[in-house]
């Protein structure tokens, strides 16, 4: 199966590292075509992709069109496309932001469509990725979507309707949690603890914590609990977070960001 990346950016290098590194897709079977050929250029040097000349040859070499452009410009270069990946039935996916199946089908016609949403941690290949499609993809085709997704993070299923909320707790979020790192880090600095180091410490703690959630059946205020020993230090700073609104502002924060979203 050859799969072609329609752009170059910065998730789209993401992703098609996590393809390559992960040892489930070779090189050889990865192309691109990007206006900027420096990119290019760096992609085939160190991934052995290859590359398209503009975007009709790339959708002769593959068998799946990846779309990584920008949003905007689908209305503009979708309809130049139509005819040749209806031509060849091509595999359509899309990792563009707010862009649905049914917007995407209005430029190209009823092809098998997906659409997948990574977030920024696929720069290291720790993604959390949703991804839908449309009635015309089959189950060879979800399983390679899955696959793709699973070679750069983890990635889930999920209904187009919950995509906007995806976007938020895994797409927005990572802002929210680099912000938290850091106020740990800070207060850490403020006892005398150079900021490397706490910022070393919170990261890590960060990490090994959502690996216990992940790995137990345990709720995470069990797993909370765990921590708290009865008259102890750990639940005088749960009870301060408490106090101080920290679950409230976190709802807040998802509330504001899926309703700026709903507004774009």
């Amino acid at each position: 199966m050859k799969i072609g990346f329609l752009g170059a950016g910065n998730m789209a290098s993401a992703i098609l590292e996590g393809m390559v590194h992960s040892g489930k897709f070779e090189g050889k079977d990865l192309f691109a075509f990007d206006r900027h050929e420096e990119k290019l250029q760096k992609l085939q040097n160190e991934l052995g992709i290859g590359v398209a000349s503009d975007a009709e040859d790339l959708i002769e070499k593959v068998d799946v069109l990846v779309l990584a452009i920008k949003p905007k410009g689908f209305p503009e270069v979708l309809p130049a496309l139509a005819a040749s990946l209806q031509k060849k039935n091509t595999f359509v996916l899309s990792i563009a932001a707010g862009k649905t199946l049914s917007f995407i089908e209005g430029f190209i016609g009823s092809l098998p469509i997906a659409r997948i949403m990574p977030n920024i941690n696929a720069t290291v290949s720790e993604s959390m990725t949703a991804y839908c499609c449309n009635a015309a993809v089959s189950e060879e085709q979800k399983a390679l979507v899955k696959t793709m997704c699973e070679s750069f993070g983890s990635a889930m299923e999920l209904s187009e309707a919950m995509f906007p909320l995806f976007g938020v707790i895994a797409g927005s979020a990572p802002a929210f949690t680099y912000m938290y790192i850091d106020a740990l880090a800070r207060a850490a600095v403020k006892h005398g603890m150079p900021k490397k180091t706490a910022l070393e410490i919170a990261a890590q703690m960060t990490l090994g914590s959502a690996k216990q959630i992940l790995n137990s059946d345990k709720h995470p205020m069990e797993l909370t609990d765990n921590v708290c020993s009865p008259g102890g230090t750990t639940i005088e700073g749960v009870e301060s977070l408490q106090a101080d609104g920290f679950e409230a502002a976190v709802h807040r924060a998802v509330d504001k960001t899926l309703e700026k979203d709903s507004k774009i």
